[in-house]
C-alpha cells in the first residue's frame, strides 16, 4: 500500500559526464561517461523516497517506445508502483539532453513526449484512498493539466485527509502567474526555487515570494536557492536554511530530492525546521553524481549523515 503518490511528468535522461568545453560546430568532445536513466520532477522524486524506505506509487504518462519501456523498467527496479504509468500510442517518451561542462551550470535539451498528454484526471480517485500524500511535479510544463482540474483533484485529495505537494517548472516565456489563484488555497506545501518564483511574480527576494506565495493560498511555503539553502514561511514563521557542504558534480535532480526529503519529515510528522534538515540532506548528496537519482542517500546513509553534520537555520 503507497503512502505517496507522484505524479506529474517522467522523462528519459541522456546524461554526460562533465566535458572541458561545449563543442563548436562540427567538433567533436569526449566525456568520461554517458548515462542513460530516468528524469522528471515525478519519477525523480519517487525514485528518491523509494531509496528512503517510503512506499511510493507513480502516475504519469511514456510513450509507447523503447524508451517508455526503459523508464518503467528503471522505476520498477526502484522499488516504486508503477501501475498507474500510462503507456500512449502516438507519443515519444519525453526526453531531456543533459550537457555539463566543467565549472558551468548544466544545458537542457527537451522534448515534451508524452507529458503533453497528461492530465489532472488521469489521476484515479481510488488511488486518494490508499496515500497520505499526494505530488504532483512538472506543472506548467504539462500543458493539458489545467488549473480548474488540478484544484478539482487537490480538493478532492484535502477532503480525503491527503496532504496535497506542489513543485512546479516554468518554461521560458510563458504568462504562468493567472495559473495559482484558485490552486494555492489547496495546496499544504509549495515548492518553486527563487528563479521560479520571480518569473511567476516579478520578484527576486525569496523571503517576499514565499509570503506572497503565503497570501495567494499556500499552507507552507519554501523557495529553494540552490546551493544558497533555501526559506520557509508558513503561519507566522518564517525559516532561512543553510545548505550542507559536499562535492558538486551535477546539479540535475538536487531540487526534487529537496522535496522527497520534504515528503519525508512531514511523513514521520516532523516540524519545519526538520523537515528542511532532511530536504537538505537529500538535496545535497543528489549532486555528488551524474544523474537525477544515483548519488541520493538511502535511509541508513540519510540518518548517519545528519547525525554527523549540521545546518545552520535561522529564525527571520
Amino acid at each position: 500500500m503507497p503512502e505517496v503518490l507522484c505524479a506529474g511528468i517522467i522523462v528519459a535522461d541522456h546524461v554526460c559526464q562533465p566535458i572541458s568545453h561545449l563543442p563548436a560546430a562540427g567538433e567533436l568532445v569526449t566525456t568520461d561517461g554517458m548515462l542513460l536513466t530516468i528524469g522528471g520532477c515525478a519519477a525523480n522524486a519517487a525514485v528518491d523516497l523509494a531509496k528512503m524506505d517510503v512506499r511510493v506509487a507513480i502516475a504519469g504518462r511514456v510513450g509507447a517506445d523503447v524508451f517508455g519501456r526503459v523508464v518503467t523498467d528503471f522505476l520498477r527496479d526502484a522499488k516504486v508502483d508503477v501501475s498507474a504509468i500510462q503507456s500512449t500510442p502516438g507519443f515519444d517518451t519525453s526526453q531531456t539532453l543533459i550537457v555539463n561542462v566543467k565549472g558551468e551550470d548544466r544545458r537542457f535539451v527537451h522534448t515534451f513526449g508524452a507529458n503533453t498528454a497528461f492530465q489532472a484526471t488521469d489521476i484515479s480517485l481510488s488511488l486518494l484512498d490508499k496515500v497520505k500524500i499526494l505530488y504532483l511535479g512538472g506543472y506548467l510544463l504539462m500543458p493539458t493539466v489545467t488549473q480548474d482540474d488540478l484544484t478539482t483533484l487537490f480538493a478532492k485529495a484535502r477532503a480525503k485527509g491527503v496532504k496535497t505537494v506542489l513543485d512546479i517548472v516554468v518554461p521560458a516565456n510563458s504568462e504562468c502567474s493567472s495559473r495559482f489563484d484558485r490552486l494555492l488555497p489547496y495546496v499544504d506545501l509549495f515548492l518553486p526555487n527563487r528563479d521560479e518564483g520571480e518569473l511567476i511574480l516579478g520578484e527576486s527576494n525569496p523571503l517576499k515570494q514565499a509570503e506572497t506565495f503565503l497570501r495567494m493560498g499556500a499552507a507552507t511555503c519554501v523557495i529553494t536557492l540552490g546551493g544558497g539553502g533555501s526559506v520557509l514561511a508558513s503561519g507566522d514563521l518564517r525559516l532561512r536554511a543553510g545548505a550542507y557542504s559536499v562535492p558538486f558534480i551535477d546539479g540535475s535532480g538536487g531540487g526534487d530530492a529537496f522535496d522527497a526529503g520534504y515528503i519525508c519529515g512531514l511523513l514521520q510528522n516532523k516540524g519545519p525546521e526538520e523537515c528542511l534538515r532532511i530536504a537538505s540532506a537529500l538535496g545535497a548528496s543528489c549532486v555528488r553524481a551524474v544523474g537525477t537519482t544515483p548519488g541520493v542517500f538511502t535511509r541508513s546513509e540519510c540518518d548517519q549523515f545528519l547525525r554527523e553534520n549540521t545546518l545552520t537555520i535561522e529564525r527571520l
